[in-house]
């Protein structure tokens, strides 16, 4: 690579081929792309309030409750009473969609074909960089609802 303009062209392009994979990937599974987002965050996150899966999608409070309706009826997720106010609800994850492992599965080898070429060292890299970057993302994310709100 000669420029950086090089480097940041093939880093978005990077960018772009996740977010399509991503809507494949939703779309393979009879979901949106925001569906499978929500449910990934509440993978990852555990269960919460609508209110903090709206901010973590970054969803309005009427597309939110239309989102956690959607997901509800598919039986991914249901509507809890909070246990230390009972007059909150608590979205919880029920279930994944079936079949999303076998979606994910074709990008899953390649990229961890990819992953397998790299030294150990080369690896331990490779994943410190992803772990900060999406901290750097979700804070700079953060930082534009905040410029949008405030």
């Amino acid at each position: 690579m000669s420029t950086s303009e090089d480097a940041g062209a093939v880093y978005r392009r990077y960018l772009s081929a996740v977010l399509l994979h991503g809507q494949a990937s939703a779309k393979a599974v009879d979901l949106g792309a925001t569906d499978l987002y929500a449910l990934n965050i509440l993978e990852l996150g555990g269960s919460m309030t609508p209110g903090e899966l709206g901010r973590r999608t970054g969803l309005t409070t009427g597309p939110t409750t239309r989102l956690i309706d959607r997901l509800e009826q598919a039986g991914y997720v249901r509507r809890v009473p909070a246990p230390d106010d009972r007059r909150k609800v608590i979205v919880e994850l029920v279930a994944g969609p079936g079949g999303l492992d076998e979606a994910l599965a074709p990008a899953r080898q390649k990229i961890g074909a990819i992953v397998q070429g790299y030294s150990p060292q080369e690896r331990a890299v490779l994943f410190d960089y992803f772990a900060r970057a999406a901290d750097a993302y979700l804070e700079a994310t953060t930082e534009l609802h905040g410029e949008r709100t405030g």
